[in-house]
């Protein structure tokens, strides 16, 4: 999968990028220069996708304010599912917003997540050695897994152990501070909210399952971003007045 060329190429350009902002923390930070490199490479992925999520933002508020009319539209068409489309289509065309909206930061980061995990799982780049699966974080190479630090032992369970707590942290933020209220808002009295949209606001919690399986540089990338995401978000309610 990793040898076809666009792939490649990707992980190439990657490994550019990664293997340069490593040179330059190495005289500074040694052996985690490259953890910190995953890091800012996760920033300056954020800062690039700011605009949607500003726009995710928005999409929210718009919809907290559409949702009455939502609802109307629901008991109104709810033997006709195709005008029930159509007309919340419609309205959200005249309101200037999308019900994806919400989706598109997370679209827009899949593919460099996708090639950081590529990365860090390519023993060769461009038919060279891949070097920073030489680099470690807390003695703890880069491209190991949980699984592969419980089979060999040591303390390199307790880096995992740290940041899988981290990632849990930040997934409770998330829920307190940022789905929990947007539920809230959506609430109305005649209408309680679905049961399945409480399980749904559990959703962050399952980042930390999928970091337990992911090499640590990847569940860095997932931990800076997840924790990027609540301070951004919360920063651009206040912004937008939410």
């Amino acid at each position: 999968m990793y040898t076809f060329p666009p792939i490649a190429a990707a992980i190439g350009i990657a490994y550019t990028i990664v293997a340069a902002l490593t040179a330059a923390f190495t005289p500074l930070i040694g052996a985690s220069a490259a953890a910190v490199a995953v890091v800012c490479l996760t920033v300056i992925v954020r800062l690039l996708v700011l605009p949607l999520s500003y726009a995710q933002v928005r999409g929210e508020k718009a919809r907290s304010r559409l949702f009455p009319k939502l609802q109307e539209l629901q008991k109104r068409h709810a033997k006709n599912p195709e005008r029930l489309r159509t007309e919340m289509t419609k309205l959200y065309a005249d309101e200037g917003t999308s019900p994806l909206a919400g989706c598109l930061p997370m679209l827009a980061q899949a593919p460099v997540f996708a090639v950081l995990y590529g990365l860090f799982v390519t023993a060769e780049v461009a038919g060279a050695p891949n070097a920073l699966l030489t680099h470690t974080l807390g003695g703890v190479p880069l491209g190991w897994t949980l699984g592969d630090a419980l089979a060999v032992g040591g303390p390199g369970a307790w880096v995992f152990a740290a940041l899988l707590t981290l990632i849990a942290a930040v997934a409770w933020a998330s829920r307190r501070w940022l789905t929990l209220p947007a539920l809230a808002q959506n609430a109305v009295a005649d209408r309680p909210a679905a049961p399945g949209m409480s399980v749904m606001s559990y959703l962050p919690f399952a980042t930390v399952l999928f970091a337990a399986f992911v090499p640590l540089a990847a569940g860095l990338y997932l931990a800076t971003s997840a924790a990027w995401t609540v301070a951004e978000r919360t920063a651009l309610r206040h912004v937008i007045g939410m």
